[in-house]
């Protein structure tokens, strides 16, 4: 049966940024599928993901960690940890990200190198960790990385989040190439205008906030749990046959 093919009972799913926002709602959209979760964040209290993803039945490992400063060898000791505790690995969701807003003009090196630093260079050395994990263990692999609008437009004063989203698109098309040969199937999720934490000075500026939505046809900003089913469809082997895409969870943006 095709709902067969969405379960995700007896896998384990890694999932960066896994307090708040989206990437709590894949994590517990995946717990919700069957599926045991470890969560990297920087918060020292995850309590809420915690306690939706126990709800499910399902395990959850947490590991709090500063990835706006992380390196190759942290990232392996991420992933050895998940190991440890569960003995593989099978799902990675590429999803810790910030955001800095500033005109061009003013930009800083800073707000540049720590927005790429996080959004693109931790993204693929996790997808390279996870990578290597999943053909040592001779198994097929699900790599999620969370790309945005802006992969596809080129937004206004936010130059580095631009650069860094896409850069994960590119990097996606590249890792899907490389290792479909393996089994291990490499996509992104572009979300459009989110109620998260990344979204709340634009949606707090009314004159902004109303000129986004009225784009929009579906007429509202989108929620956590829009991202439930997309993520456990690529997470699943529902998705076996999808490799190198970017699929836009946006309400209908991109298409005005």
């Amino acid at each position: 049966m095709i709902l067969d093919d969405f379960r995700l009972e007896n896998k384990i799913a890694l999932i960066t940024g896994c307090t708040t926002g989206l990437g709590q709602g894949m994590a517990i959209g995946l717990a919700e599928a069957g599926a045991d979760i470890a969560g990297v964040d920087y918060k020292a209290n995850p309590m809420q993901t915690e306690k939706a993803v126990k709800d499910q039945g399902r395990k959850f490992l947490y590991m709090e960690e500063n990835l706006l400063s992380i390196e190759p060898i942290t990232i392996n000791r991420i992933i050895e940890r998940v190991i440890q505790e569960y003995g593989k690995l099978d799902i990675l969701v590429n999803n810790a990200g910030i955001i800095r807003r500033e005109d061009a003009l003013e930009f800083s090196v800073k707000d540049w190198d720590e927005v790429l630093d996080i959004n693109l260079k931790t993204v693929f050395f996790f997808c390279q960790a996870a990578g290597r994990q999943f053909i040592k263990q001779n198994s097929p692999g699900k790599i999620i990385n969370i790309a945005s609008m802006l992969s596809f437009q080129g937004g206004i004063r936010v130059a580095s989040y631009t650069a860094s989203k896409s850069g994960v698109m590119g990097i996606t098309r590249l890792l899907a190439n490389e290792w479909a040969q393996y089994k291990i199937n490499v996509n992104a999720i572009a979300p459009g205008y989110m109620a998260t934490n990344n979204t709340a000075a634009l949606r707090e500026d009314k004159k902004r906030s109303a000129e986004i939505l009225s784009r929009i046809p579906a007429g509202r900003w989108g929620t956590p749990e829009d991202l439930k089913g997309i993520a456990v469809f690529l997470s699943s082997s529902a998705s076996d046959y999808l490799n190198g895409a970017i699929i836009p969870v946006d309400g209908g943006w991109l298409a005005r």
